[in-house]
Order: C-alpha cells, then sequence, then structure tokens
C-alpha cells in the first residue's frame, strides 16, 4: 500500500570548520548565496540521504563512485541488469520503482537508447523499428537545498605537497600549492516533503516514509572526509509533521513557514514555532511536529 497521508520534514544541522558543500564552479570553496548564507544543494543531500539508505540494506540505484555495493560501472549496466528495453514504458517503470528505494522516492530519468542489435518496441511497432527509451519517473519526495540562519564565515588556507610528482624528485608539479576553504560555524537547515498523490503511481509506501525518517537524524554518520573531519557536521534536530490525510491539513509553505531556526548553541532554545503550531500547543486542523535529536 502506498502511503496514506502527506509528511513534512526538517532538518537543523551544524557545521564547524568543515566544507560542507564545495562550489567547483568557485575553486571548491564552500557554497554561498549573495547575501553571504552557506548553501548545500538538494543534489549534496540527496547523495548522503541514498548513502545512508544504502547502508540500511535499501537497494538504491544512483551509486556514488566511492560508496558502491555492486559491479555495475555505469547506471546503464545497472539499468539493464534489471530492466528489459522492449517491455511497455509502464511496465519499465513500475520495475524501476519495485526494484529501486532511490527511484520510487526520489524519481529517476532513464533516458538510455538500445545498444546495437537490441530492439526496442512498444505494441504496434515492427520489431525491426529502434527507438530510445526515456522514461521520466516523478518521485513523491522532494528535498529542499540547506541554507544556514546567518550568514557564514570562509576561511581559505594555502596548503602545499611535502612530496613531488616530478620523476627526478627534485622538481615540483603544477599542482603543488592548493587552497583549502572552510566555513567557520554555521546552523543550517533544510526542508522537505512527501506526496501521497505520486506515491501511488511509485509503490512509496509508509514502511519507506519511516526508512528515510530513521536514517535523518545520522544523516552525516560515515561521510567524514578530509574537507569534513568526523565530527564537523552534526544533525542537531529533525522536524517530522504526520498530517492526517492525503492532502495534508495545511500547505507545506505554511508548515515549513511555522517553524523558526535561531542561530544557537543551546538546544532548548534552537527552535521555535508559530503559536498553536508547535509540539505541545498545536490546536485545530494542524500536524503536530514531532522533535527528533540527532545522534
Amino acid at each position: 500500500m502506498s502511503l496514506t497521508s502527506k509528511i513534512d520534514f526538517a532538518m537543523i544541522f551544524k557545521v564547524t570548520n568543515a566544507n560542507p558543500n564545495g562550489d567547483p564552479l568557485n575553486g571548491n570553496r564552500p557554497r554561498t548565496t549573495y547575501d553571504g548564507l552557506g548553501e548545500l544543494s538538494d543534489v549534496c543531500l540527496k547523495r548522503k540521504l541514498r548513502n545512508r539508505l544504502m547502508e540500511a540494506g535499501h537497494s538504491i540505484f544512483v551509486q556514488s563512485d566511492d560508496n558502491k555495493v555492486d559491479e555495475h560501472t555505469c547506471l546503464r549496466s545497472c539499468a539493464e541488469a534489471v530492466l528489459s528495453w522492449n517491455k511497455p514504458q509502464s511496465e519499465i517503470a513500475k520495475k524501476a520503482c519495485a526494484t529501486w528505494f532511490d527511484v520510487r522516492a526520489l524519481g529517476q530519468l532513464f533516458p538510455f537508447k538500445p545498444r546495437a542489435g537490441k530492439k526496442g518496441k512498444d505494441e504496434g511497432e515492427d520489431a525491426g523499428d529502434d527507438k530510445s527509451v526515456s522514461i521520466g519517473i516523478r518521485g513523491p519526495v522532494t528535498v529542499h537545498a540547506a541554507f544556514s540562519v546567518s550568514p557564514v564565515s570562509v576561511t581559505s588556507t594555502q596548503i602545499t605537497k611535502s612530496v613531488s610528482n616530478e620523476p627526478d624528485g627534485k622538481k615540483r608539479g603544477s599542482d603543488t600549492m592548493g587552497m583549502k576553504h572552510r566555513v567557520d560555524r554555521g546552523i543550517y537547515a533544510f526542508f522537505g516533503s512527501m506526496n501521497p498523490q505520486l506515491a501511488v503511481k511509485t509503490g512509496f509506501s509508509d514502511e519507506d516514509a519511516a526508512a528515510i525518517k530513521a536514517v535523518l537524524p545520522r544523516l552525516f554518520e560515515n561521510d567524514a572526509s578530509s574537507a569534513r573531519p568526523e565530527g564537523s557536521m552534526e544533525v542537531l534536530k529533525v522536524v517530522w509533521w504526520q498530517h492526517d490525510c492525503p492532502s495534508g491539513q495545511a500547505s507545506s509553505a505554511k508548515v515549513h513557514r511555522s517553524l523558526t531556526v535561531k542561530d544557537t548553541d543551546d538546544p532548548a532554545s534552537l527552535l521555535s514555532f508559530e503559536p498553536g503550531k508547535g509540539p505541545n500547543d498545536s490546536t485545530g486542523n494542524w500536524p503536530t511536529p514531532e522533535i527528533i535529536d540527532g545522534v
């Protein structure tokens, strides 16, 4: 059975002396807005979400090269090991959603052309008609980009290599000098939603929503690197709004706007809600927020 009711969620986390998401078009400096707010792209957050779900035992289609659990070298190889392009697109989409958690949750585009010697056809087409397969699946789970509550300070440090890359061992290569960038401190937040109407089409269930809820408090577990040392990325709180109907008791915009995140290191005063919309004073037709501590 698919998702029975609408869900909204938020995650608040802290960055300390780390580069949470480098911008490749800006020398890998931490992403910031023109107003100086720190930013993490939704793609970055979905990558971490996929990794944690994969560690929890769920089958993931889009795997990163440094965190793979199968032998496939590309997405095409992974798809063709499971899917058959000569079937109707509706059957291909249904099979993909049933096989991979991230496909039925976040959606996926399969823009593949049949290989030489393989024929892709729908009903009523000649067997010799080659055609490209482009199947778009809209996922019910949407994730916003994360932004810091206040402007962040970015520190850049010049570094050098102590080992030469040149054959004679004397000359240093052009990449000897480099830069490392970090956010000194920042409180970030991002929001997301789960849509029951789209969940019907992909088969995303209440159990799948519970799996995401379980991994959000430990989103940065096993995610350490030289740019993000262990302990520099910390989940502070997860807020979970469970509506009582498929269409929701309020729009996602209003639900997300009811939460205010403060730039403070005091957990007791980190979050505040609009009157009548908090965990202990929700009144009327409003989803009661559940607050979960980070791991």
